[in-house]
């Protein structure tokens, strides 16, 4: 129950008590005992007392901390191994959601390809199409492919002839409609 280091204190503090207490009753029995000299070493037999019992408390003290932290540790160690696999549950769902939607964007992107043969667009035109769905300005589409926006218009422009549709946003809620509904 205690460590070395303490019961070698506590076991210093009883036999210094011990001592004293032997030269106190010596004393008592001699005839003429200094009154002063025999109340300091009752004070110092009391003190050493005090000592021993206040080491004894907090050895005992720190035991039942020590055991209540250990307790803490386990419930804290047992929640965290479950939040582990909660986590792990957790990664594997989005990993297969992640797989989901990749393999649904490939698809959704033959299915676009094909809608864009179907229209008989050219290359340019397909290249043009696919940035006009992603969202991005004439300007834009022009850098990325580096030619000049007049150019880029005039593709969208038979774009928009070749799908029968009127502009940008028509074209692109064709390709999501099917999503929306």
């Amino acid at each position: 129950m205690f460590r070395p280091k303490d019961s070698f204190f506590i076991a210093l503090l009883i036999f210094i008590t011990f001592l004293n207490g032997i030269d106190f009753y010596n004393d008592m029995q001699e005839e003429g005992h200094n009154q002063l000299h025999l109340a300091l070493e009752a004070l110092i037999i009391l003190v050493s007392l005090s000592g021993v019992s206040y080491l004894i408390r907090e050895v005992r003290q720190r035991r039942r901390e020590i055991e209540a932290l250990t307790k803490q540790l386990k419930i804290t160690h047992a929640d965290l191994s479950a939040t582990r696999e909660t986590l792990d549950e957790t990664r594997a769902s989005l990993s297969e959601l992640d797989n989901k939607r990749i393999q649904a964007s490939r698809q959704y992107g033959e299915v676009i390809q094909e809608q864009l043969e179907a229209w008989d667009f050219t290359t340019s035109e397909k290249e043009v199409a696919l940035l006009l769905l992603k969202g991005l300005s004439f300007d834009e589409i022009a850098n990325v492919r580096d030619t000049k926006e007049k150019t880029v218009r005039q593709q969208a422009t038979a774009i928009y002839r070749k799908s029968g549709l009127n502009g940008r946003h028509e074209f692109a809620a064709w390709f999501f409609e099917d999503f929306l509904s």
